[in-house]
C-alpha cells in the first residue's frame, strides 16, 4: 500500500460526491420525496457503488469504480410531476432488469473491445476539459476564494498531486468560510437509516422514465465507463461489469437508488499513475475506493447538507484541479497515432460539446462521431484508385 492509494481514491469519492449530489437531491425532490426518502437515496446509492467498486476491483485485479447515474439524475429533476416516488421506484427496477439484460448481450463487449484508444482517449479529455474550463470560470467569478487555491494547488503539486488537491479543498472550506459563502450548515451529524419503498408499476412511467433512463445510463456512464479502462490499457469484462452494476441497481432501487454503473470522469482519477505507478497494482485503489463510499454512506444525509453548503465555485475548483492530471494524459494518449488524430479531434470537441439529442449526452455522441470518422476513412483507404493513378 502506499499513500496514494488512500489519497486517490478519497479525491474520487470528494468529487464524486460533491459535484453530483445536489442534482440527486434535485431528482429527489421531483418525485416528491422528502428528508428521510431522500437521505435515503443517497445512501442506497453510496453502498450500491461501494459493492460494484469492491467486487469489480477484487474479481478483475483492475480499478473498478462505480458512480450514480448522473445523466439519470439530471433526467429525473428535470421531469418534475412526471410521477411520485412509488412509481419511480417501479421505474428504476426496469432500468435493473434491463442492465442485467443487456450483460448477457455479449455483441456489446465486443463492440466495446473494438474502440481505438486514441478515440477513447478523446473521448474521456473532452468530458475532462469541461471540468478544466470550469475551474478557470470560477476563477473569473470568485477570484479571492479561486486564486490563492490554485496557487496552493500548483506549488504543493511539485510534492504530491493527491495532497495538493485535498490541500485545495481544506483551504476552501477555510477561504470560505471566512468570505462568508458558506450555507447553513448541519447542527449534528447522525446515521442515515435506509427508508423502503414499495414499487408501482405505471405503464406510462416505466416507458416515459424507466426506459430513457436505462438509455442515458448506458450512453452517458456506462460506455464512458467502459472506454476510461480501455484508454488506461486494462481488459474490459463488459458483461461481468455491467451485470454488477445492474445487480446493484436492482437491489438498492427499493430504497430509492435510482440506478449505479460505472464512472467515468472520477475512474480517471484511479486508473493513472497518480493512484500507483505500476497498473497492475492500481486495482487496490478500486478497494479502497469502495471502504470511502462505505463510510460515506453511514453518514449521507448530513454530508449531502454540508456539500450542499458549499460555493458552486468551490465544488468547480476541487473538481477541475483534481482532474488537470488525467486531462494531460488522455490528450497524450488521444494524439499517439497520427492516422486517428482527425477522428480523435472530432471526438473530443463533439465531447466537450453541449450536444445533447434524445436525452443524449455529448460523451455518448463524442465517441460515435469518432468512430464514425474511422469507418469511413478505412472506408477510403480500402477504395480502389482511379486506373492510372498512383498513391501519394
Amino acid at each position: 500500500m502506499r499513500a496514494s492509494l488512500l489519497l486517490a481514491p478519497l479525491v474520487a469519492t470528494l468529487v464524486g460526491f460533491g459535484g453530483t449530489v445536489a442534482l440527486v437531491v434535485a431528482a429527489a425532490e421531483a418525485v416528491g420525496a422528502g428528508p428521510e426518502a431522500t437521505a435515503s437515496w443517497v445512501a442506497a446509492l453510496a453502498i450500491a457503488k461501494a459493492g460494484v467498486s469492491l467486487v469489480g476491483s477484487l474479481r478483475h485485479r483492475i480499478p473498478v469504480l462505480a458512480a450514480w447515474s448522473t445523466p439519470g439524475a439530471a433526467l429525473i429533476a428535470a421531469s418534475p410531476g412526471l410521477t411520485d416516488l412509488e412509481g419511480a421506484v417501479g421505474a428504476f427496477l426496469l432500468c435493473a432488469l434491463l442492465l442485467l439484460a443487456t450483460a448477457a448481450f455479449r455483441p456489446l463487449g465486443r463492440l466495446v473491445e473494438a474502440i481505438p484508444p486514441a478515440v477513447a482517449a478523446a473521448m474521456l479529455a473532452g468530458i475532462l476539459l469541461r471540468f478544466a474550463i470550469g475551474l478557470f470560470d470560477a476563477a473569473g467569478q470568485a477570484p479571492s476564494l479561486v486564486l490563492p487555491l490554485l496557487a496552493i494547488f500548483f506549488l504543493l503539486r511539485l510534492a504530491s498531486p493527491s495532497w495538493a488537491v485535498l490541500a485545495v479543498l481544506a483551504g476552501g472550506l477555510g477561504l470560505a468560510a471566512g468570505l462568508g459563502s458558506l450555507g447553513a450548515l448541519p447542527g449534528s451529524f447522525g446515521l442515515t437509516p435506509l427508508v423502503w419503498v414499495n414499487p408501482r408499476f405505471d405503464p406510462a412511467v416505466l416507458l416515459g422514465l424507466g426506459v430513457p433512463l436505462f438509455l442515458v445510463t448506458m450512453a452517458g456512464q456506462n460506455l464512458p465507463g467502459f472506454a476510461v479502462l480501455k484508454a488506461a490499457g486494462y481488459p474490459v469484462p463488459t458483461g461481468s461489469l455491467l451485470a454488477l452494476g445492474g445487480l446493484a441497481s436492482l437491489l438498492s432501487a427499493p430504497f430509492g437508488a435510482h440506478a449505479t454503473n460505472l464512472a467515468a470522469i472520477t475512474a480517471a482519477i484511479c486508473t493513472g499513475p497518480e493512484a500507483h505507478p505500476d497498473p497492475a497494482e492500481r486495482w487496490r485503489a478500486g478497494v479502497v475506493y469502495a471502504l470511502w463510499w462505505l463510510l460515506l454512506a453511514a453518514f449521507a444525509g448530513t454530508l449531502a447538507l454540508v456539500v450542499a453548503a458549499l460555493p458552486p465555485v468551490l465544488v468547480a475548483t476541487v473538481a477541475g484541479t483534481a482532474l488537470l492530471g488525467p486531462l494531460a494524459g488522455a490528450l497524450a494518449v488521444a494524439w499517439s497515432e497520427e492516422r486517428h488524430r482527425l477522428a480523435a479531434v472530432v471526438t473530443l470537441a463533439a465531447s466537450a460539446s453541449d450536444l445533447v439529442l434524445f436525452g443524449i449526452g455529448p460523451a455518448f455522441w463524442g465517441l460515435s462521431a469518432g468512430i464514425l470518422v474511422l469507418g469511413l476513412e478505412r472506408l477510403a483507404r480500402r477504395r480502389p484508385l482511379p486506373e492510372g493513378a498512383r498513391p501519394s
